[in-house]
């Protein structure tokens, strides 16, 4: 069994003062990686700023012999985060954007503060230290990112619309990201994760936030940022020790006559072959996407 190490790489791992992130932190700084630990030190709801939740993880790394600095910035300044990794350590190898915060509200309650908080910390700090990391990454010839997505980006959760939105953006992102990245050897994969968290102990019971130790998400992030791994585009769920890769389902669908056209009172007709899963395709790009929909013009 080869060992997953990170010697000589840099890593930057946002909202890496509590939870997953600090697990990230704390095993790649064990494994040889040199640490970029990012942490404004705000709530869980956006507010504030500490930076003790950083200092405290850098020291835990150094203390178990590794090299960590701390960054103090919102993931929305994410070119000064990247900064910190190239003035200190001259590179940047792992991009691990975990920062994350909650403004649940149902959507009739939902503030436009609410919305573009979420969307600010989730999808543009992501963006931003992506964007930042990005060119560096390409003129190596070398990177590995992590998003964090979630079941409510995936599946829905009541409460959680700008959340959703959020989440599934991100692997709309990383997605895209995937297959510019291929050829620079720039792998870019999305985790779902469940784990107790200051996020989720707003909403789940403590004795289940407490039984989903971060400590289980951990090794999926690692493999997936280790420099054998040729994985990308993949976007898996994980936690309680297990982990699963999702991937889209389509049904063989109806074509109908462009030629001669077709009404409401058509689909109708045929809503139940159209909505029939059996025998379905699990289309993997545009063009598998785009594939029956070019044969039924030609045909």
């Amino acid at each position: 069994m080869t060992d997953v190490r990170f010697d000589d790489r840099v890593a930057v791992i946002t909202g890496a003062g509590n939870g997953l992130g600090r697990q990230y932190a704390l095993a790649m700084g064990k494994r040889g990686a040199k640490v970029v630990v990012n942490d404004l030190g705000g709530s869980a709801f956006g507010d504030g700023a500490d930076q003790a939740a950083a200092d405290v993880v850098v020291d835990e790394i150094k203390a178990a012999g590794g090299t960590a600095v701390a960054n103090y910035d919102s993931v929305t300044d994410g070119d000064k985060i990247i900064q910190t990794a190239m003035d200190t350590f001259g590179k940047i190898d792992i991009v691990v954007n975990n920062a994350g915060i909650l403004r649940d509200k149902t959507f009739h309650k939902m503030s436009d503060q609410d919305w573009d908080m979420i969307y600010a910390v989730h999808v543009k700090g992501a963006y931003k230290v992506t964007h930042a990391a990005w060119p560096y990454m390409r003129d190596q010839n070398y990177g590995r990112l992590i998003f964090t997505a979630s079941a409510a980006g995936i599946y829905g959760n009541f409460g959680q619309t700008n959340y959703s939105m959020a989440k599934l953006g991100l692997y709309g992102m990383s997605q895209t990201l995937s297959l510019e990245g291929r050829s620079k050897n720039v792998m870019v994969n999305t985790i779902a994760p469940i784990a107790g968290s200051r996020l989720t102990e707003t909403v789940m019971p403590k004795e289940l936030t407490d039984a989903l130790k971060p400590e289980f998400i951990m090794p999926l992030v690692l493999k997936l940022c280790d420099e054998n791994s040729q994985e990308t585009g993949g976007l898996y769920e994980v936690g309680a020790g297990w982990i699963g890769k999702v991937r889209w389902e389509r049904t063989k669908g109806h074509a109908f006559s462009v030629s001669e056209g077709f009404s409401p009172e058509d689909v109708n007709e045929v809503w139940e072959e159209i909505t029939d899963f059996t025998d379905a395709d699990h289309p993997a790009s545009i063009a598998d996407a785009n594939r029956p929909l070019i044969k039924n013009l030609k045909s």
